[in-house]
């Protein structure tokens, strides 16, 4: 079952004789239960790319469909429901909110999609000590992110990501500030949500992180390509 189709995707960034296109009709398929890496150079458009398909950022053309809804149509409420409902973010920089403890962080998502509601509030609270502790961040869980360690933190991120049970994982650069151990831990976790019938698309540059997913595509000159085989020494 197919999840994702992108078709003919275009953006540009800057204006004139600035402009830069970072997707120049750009094609993807993911499946349902399927982990999608993405590799590229920096500034490849890899997390242009996360964002348009999340309802972040708009596209200059073409089409995105996600479980047979064309995102590309909807309203900013529709978007903000698309967002808060069937999407998890893992964002490359956090963007944990300062205010608020790791925990609160983590079970916000919940709330904000109304799962709180009839006596679900405190069911959204278990769910997300339960990946604090799947993490190894249950210790800081009532501190605030700056206390936090750059590895904390992104264990924090992945567990605010994952506490919707959404249907697809848009994570950048999930591993990027983890240890080995930590970043195996966070590895397992997504291919255990791909196991369950829900999608992960990430963007990494991590061998490990590619290893473990179904196919790998390559970002280069705004198109989407299979990447090339590798041949041995």
């Amino acid at each position: 079952m197919q999840l994702i189709s992108v078709r003919g995707l275009r953006k540009s960034v800057g204006a004139g004789r600035a402009a830069r296109i970072l997707l120049g009709g750009a094609d993807l398929d993911l499946a349902a239960g399927e982990m999608l890496a993405i590799l590229g150079r920096s500034g490849s458009g890899k997390s242009t790319l996360l964002n348009l398909i999340g309802g972040i950022d708009r596209a200059d053309g073409g089409t995105i469909e996600v479980a047979g809804e064309r995102i590309e149509r909807l309203g900013e409420t529709e978007l903000t429901r698309y967002r808060r409902e069937r999407v998890g973010f893992i964002f490359q920089l956090f963007h944990l909110i300062p205010e608020l403890t790791a925990e609160q962080n983590v079970t916000l998502p919940a709330q904000m999609a109304r799962r709180d509601r009839n006596g679900r509030r405190n069911g959204a609270c278990f769910h997300a000590r339960e990946l604090l502790e799947r993490f190894g961040v249950a210790e800081v869980a009532d501190q605030l992110p700056h206390t936090l360690s750059g590895g904390e933190q992104q264990r924090v991120a992945i567990a605010r990501a994952l506490v919707n049970d959404a249907s697809l994982i848009l994570a950048d650069e999930p591993t990027g500030n983890l240890d080995p151990v930590a970043a195996a831990n966070v590895l397992d976790a997504l291919r255990s949500i791909c196991d369950s019938g829900r999608s992960v698309l990430l963007v990494t540059h991590e061998p490990e992180a590619t290893a473990a997913a179904d196919r790998v595509v390559l970002l280069e000159e705004g198109r989407l390509r299979p990447e090339p085989a590798r041949t041995g020494a």
